[in-house]
């Protein structure tokens, strides 16, 4: 199939706006008679709350509102249309539930920056001071800042139910893991751990809050979201509204990430400005970006592996411990997301992956870019890598022998062959739509040069399994590869390959409508989080249609008159809203062609449309303007809207990647430097190239950090975050960033949109284990706990800093 719009580098419809700095983010928004916000955070990692008192505050000039935990209604600002705020549920635990285990305010706060209470003032200033007047009495409780400690058997319940968040541990097993055990020649097992560290978007999150705003709304709310109208939905159900009553827009987002999936803020924001009876803008400080928003989810791994004389893999078995913190949010994908490489990147028959997952009295973690994966992937690859050196097998040549191959998993299909099958089966017996795993590794090993540096090296792996300070390999490749004539300065180079959700997600809708002057439309809820969708999707519209990109106008994020979207997360977005938006533009197609069909007086079979051109495919020269064609409709617009349940009931859709990395370790210092990546990519049929390339990098760039030098760290007696900032943080600049090659594989998905698939995510998942391994080949060292800092560095090497 020959593309004209999709395929090509056409330029980001928000790029110019944002260099110019035209783009309007929520904390630039103004309104009329707009308060200020500001947030009482708590000073205790885990409390009761037993009593509020606001009255020095509310008399500070300036204060329009105070709201606390232990309100139950306010005045109605909006002639009636504002509800009675819910009063706080059985045991005050809270008023306004926004989840299962969040209020919009809460008798019992659960870590340190924690939601107390709230001020709605004139300007900033008055609101922070205001806070300072407000005097809290706490019932202090015992706080647990480890998952170890809040599952001890005596140890008090952070949430109704105990502190294992699920209930229940996460376990999934296909075929027998005692049987693969029992059939190995040699079992590898070792531990691993990932420490929880932020996302550090450029822009922290805020809302802007209006009640009657117009005669259709009560409640009228801009954010930085990922999904209008799921927001929409929390909202409503959390004030006591209906749905349709309240809308949700997103303006320009400065990434997404996935952390901005949270409504608390706009919840506040809302109950105060029903009690103001004017607009409330509420804005995170950085400060409060690092300690109140989520982060990813610290884990412990313990992973083992059997395998065969030949290096053939007979069983995987993987346990778990993750954190999330003091609220869920999205920990019950998470979890089962760290177990995808487990589960599905090796072949093979017998494997089980279990997972506790528990509140602790720390930051809550939650979505940030690729939910789980990064931390199993770290685990799986660290381990293959071991095992490549077990049996003498060149890293490269180990896992072309044992990747998942395109017909999937062994084993038989137990679901429905009617379903549409999740991105993660338990079962075997399902093939992928496509699987370019295997070129992904060819593709990159060649771009790198991996087989070169291993024939210069003489790289036979480390048939013994030791770890030694000095291996022969290393000193081999360090007589031909050095940067200087320092003997500390070690190179090594590394690989991992991966594996994660293709695309399939939420049902998705959007709407693609023609007018009679010849405008195009392109409806949907969708929001563009920084990757592109608002370019991205109207590329796929103008393709199907015919039409030129610039025709097709994209009317996104705002949840009145838009078709219900799912939050952009999970690399969903192309492929999802991508399916219903061609489903809803061959429709509109269709009838374009019976239209012209009759100007040109030719079979429908005969024609064709491209750069917004109806054309005579036997006669090219007879053709007919795609405006003109719409001006000859009989109605004022031509409109088709498609809502879909993305995938397949017959394949997997799953994108890929494998790469390759080269470090300079220098042993007196324990400094790591990354000199050059390539990531090589199945993502299907690449709709930009450009954008594509931005996403792959900036994934790459992003957990450059996650593996040398990100980590939140949270004091463990008090529970005080110690570095909540870029500085303290150590958020890896532009100077740290090597060279990255990105290559694509050539694949086209036949179930995703012109055969796409989801990319944001999977390129994020490879820096940590590729990084870590090239380590290993650097110095003989296998660092076994991120971020791979100077400290860990030399104590692995065992020198003093």
């Amino acid at each position: 199939m020959t593309l004209n719009v999709a395929g090509t580098s056409v330029v980001r419809r928000d790029l110019e706006v944002k260099l110019t700095g035209e783009a309007r983010y929520t904390a630039d928004l103004k309104l009329p008679g707009m308060l200020h916000g500001a947030i009482l955070r708590s000073p205790h990692p885990h409390a009761d709350i037993l009593s509020v008192d606001a009255e020095e505050a509310l008399r500070l000039p300036g204060v329009r509102a105070v709201i606390t935990p232990f309100d139950s209604s306010s005045p109605s600002p909006s002639g009636g249309r504002a509800p009675i705020i819910p009063s706080p549920s059985g045991g005050g635990s809270g008023w306004g539930r926004l989840a299962p285990d969040m209020s919009i305010l809460d008798t019992r706060v659960r870590f340190v920056g924690d939601e107390v209470a709230a001020v709605a003032a004139d300007n900033p200033d008055t609101a922070r001071a205001a806070l300072e007047l407000i005097r809290v009495e706490y019932a202090v409780l015992p706080h647990y800042m480890t998952p170890e400690s809040a599952l001890s058997p005596d140890a008090v319940a952070i949430h109704p139910g105990g502190n294992l968040a699920l209930g229940e541990v996460m376990s999934l097993e296909r075929g027998s893991v005692a049987e693969g055990f029992a059939d190995a020649d040699v079992v590898l097992e070792d531990d691993f751990e990932i420490p929880t560290h932020s996302a550090a978007p450029l822009e922290p999150r805020a809302a802007l809050a209006s009640w009657g705003e117009d005669e259709d709304t009560d409640l009228t709310v801009w954010k930085t979201t990922r999904g209008v109208h799921v927001d929409r939905d929390a909202l409503a159900g959390a004030l006591g509204l209906s749905s349709h009553r309240v809308r949700v827009i997103g303006p320009f987002l400065g990434a997404g990430y996935g952390n901005k999936d949270e409504t608390r803020l706009a919840g506040i924001a809302a109950a105060l400005s029903q009690r103001a009876g004017r607009p409330v803008r509420l804005e995170y400080s950085r400060e409060d970006e690092f300690i109140a928003g989520r982060v990813r989810h610290a884990a412990k791994i313990h992973i083992r592996a059997g395998f065969k004389s030949d290096g053939s893999i007979t069983a995987i078995e993987a346990s778990a411990l993750l954190d999330t913190g003091a609220y869920l949010a999205s920990g019950a994908g998470v979890t089962r997301r760290a177990g995808q490489g487990i589960l599905y990147l090796y072949h093979c028959a017998n494997v089980k992956y279990e997972a506790h997952l528990a509140y602790t009295n720390r930051p809550t973690a939650g979505s940030y870019r690729a939910l789980g994966a990064p931390q199993g992937h770290f685990a799986l690859e660290s381990l293959m890598d071991r095992a490549a050196g077990y049996f003498g097998m060149d890293p490269l040549d180990f896992r072309l022998k044992n990747h998942v191959r395109p017909e999937g998993q062994p084993g038989q299909r137990t679901s429905p062959p009617d379903q549409v099958i999740d991105s993660q089966p338990l079962e075997g017996g399902i093939p992928f739509s496509s699987n370019g795993l295997q070129q992904c590794l060819q593709l990159g090993s060649e771009a790198f040069g991996w087989r070169e540096y291993n024939s210069e090296s003489g790289f036979t792996g480390l048939k013994d399994d030791s770890e030694l300070s000095e291996p022969n390999h290393v000193q081999s490749f360090n007589q031909i590869n050095h940067s200087s004539d320092n003997p500390a300065l070690k190179r090594g180079r590394g690989m991992a390959i991966m594996i994660y959700r293709g695309g399939p997600g939420s049902p998705s809708s959007a709407e693609v409508r023609v007018e009679k002057s010849g405008a195009i439309k392109l409806i949907t809820g969708l929001m563009d989080v920084g990757e592109g969708a608002t370019t991205v999707l109207p590329q796929i519209a103008a393709e199907i249609l015919g039409a030129e990109y610039e025709q097709v106008e994209a009317i996104f994020a705002d949840s009145r008159g838009t078709p219900d979207a799912p939050i952009t997360a999970g690399s969903t977005a192309t492929f999802s809203t991508g399916t219903a938006v061609v489903q809803a533009a061959n429709e509109v197609r269709e009838s374009l062609m019976e239209i012209a069909s009759a100007g040109l007086e030719a079979p429908i079979y005969d024609l064709d449309a491209a750069w917004g051109w109806v054309y005579v495919k036997s006669d090219p020269s007879r053709r007919m303007a795609l405006a003109e064609v719409a001006s000859r409709m009989d109605g004022d617009e031509l409109s088709a809207t498609a809502s879909i349940i993305p995938g397949s009931p017959n394949h997997i859709v799953n994108s890929f990647g494998a790469h390759f990395v080269e470090v300079e370790v220098d042993t007196d210092t324990g400094r790591v430097r990354v000199l050059r990546y390539v990531a090589a990519h199945d993502s299907g049929r690449i709709i930009n190239p450009r954008a594509a390339l931005n996403q792959a990098e900036g994934a790459v760039s992003q957990m450059l950090g996650f593996a040398l030098s990100e980590e939140l760290v949270t004091d463990a007696a008090t529970g005080v975050t110690l570095n909540p900032g870029y500085l303290e943080h150590k958020s890896p600049t532009i100077q740290d960033y090597p060279d990255i090659q990105i290559i694509f594989a050539d694949i086209v998905d036949p179930v995703g949109p012109l055969g796409a698939k989801g990319l944001g995510e999977v390129p994020t998942v490879g820096p940590a284990p590729a990084i870590a391994n090239a380590i290993y080949n650097a110095t003989g060292v296998r660092l076994r706990r991120t971020p791979f800092t100077p400290d860990r560095v030399l104590a692995a090497l065992g020198k003093s800093q």
